[in-house]
């Protein structure tokens, strides 16, 4: 028989308190015709703390866990997710030079752990992530990390476009990565407040975040295929970021 999951959390009273305490939750799930009071203050809930919140049928949420869910299950995150508005004046007070990475629509969790465990190695203050449409904070993923998502802030936000404009506010570049750019990233300022922004294998950033950068670039490639995996380029990007640093 297989063990229950430890980061599961269902029935309706255990998710309600869950979403009312200190406890950070990665998403909820709920069953599909769920209506009425419950169903509101769930969604209520959700909102106030900007947890994702997904209709799903009855077979599957039987097949998450084998107890009473009475028609919701809320996944826990391994660690709380902070907020980029809070994160940046503190880097600043502490007298970095923020360099963060900004992920659009990095949905598998062992590319979410390998660009996390880079970060971490060279030197990367923060990831933001958006609240859908992302891998999170997951068991899975803090595994594939090596653990650098315990040690690194991340940051989950509803809007990346808006936290893109908070971002140049705080006086942060924000630079993506787009195979239709026409800079490489050799040509680029590294040393500066820096957000390098990635996007999904296959589909890229969205246009809305495209349209909001500062810049777009791309990495230089002497072969046929079409780009280099997420979490390479991510790699790639950190170590140029680091190495410039250092170097001045």
């Amino acid at each position: 028989m297989a063990k229950e999951r430890e980061d599961l959390v269902y029935g309706r009273h255990p998710v309600l308190e869950a979403l009312s305490s200190d406890r950070p939750v990665d998403k909820v799930f709920l069953q599909q015709g769920t209506r009425g009071e419950f169903e509101k203050e769930l969604r209520n809930l959700c909102k106030t703390q900007g947890v994702p919140f997904t209709v799903i049928p009855q077979a599957k949420l039987g097949r998450m866990t084998r107890g009473n869910h009475q028609g919701v299950v809320a996944q826990l995150a391994a660690a709380a997710y902070q907020k980029t508005e809070d994160l940046l004046p503190l880097l600043y007070e502490q007298g970095h030079t923020p360099l963060l990475l900004l992920l659009d629509g990095v949905t598998d969790v062992r590319n979410l752990g390998a660009i996390a465990r880079s970060a971490e190695v060279c030197g990367a203050h923060g990831i933001i992530i958006p609240q859908k449409n992302s891998a999170g904070l997951t068991p899975d993923a803090v595994k594939s990390s090596a653990g650098a998502l315990l040690r690194l802030p991340v940051c989950r936000e509803k809007s990346l476009v808006n936290t893109i404009g908070l971002l140049q506010m705080s006086g942060v570049k924000v630079i993506a990565s787009d195979l239709g750019a026409e800079q490489y990233l050799h040509d680029l300022e590294l040393t500066e407040p820096l957000c390098i922004v990635m996007g999904a294998e296959g589909e890229g950033i969205s246009r809305g975040v495209a349209k909001a950068a500062d810049v777009t670039f791309k990495i230089p490639q002497a072969g046929t295929l079409n780009s280099f995996n997420v979490s390479v380029a991510a790699g790639i990007l950190l170590f140029e970021s680091m190495k410039a640093r250092m170097a001045g």
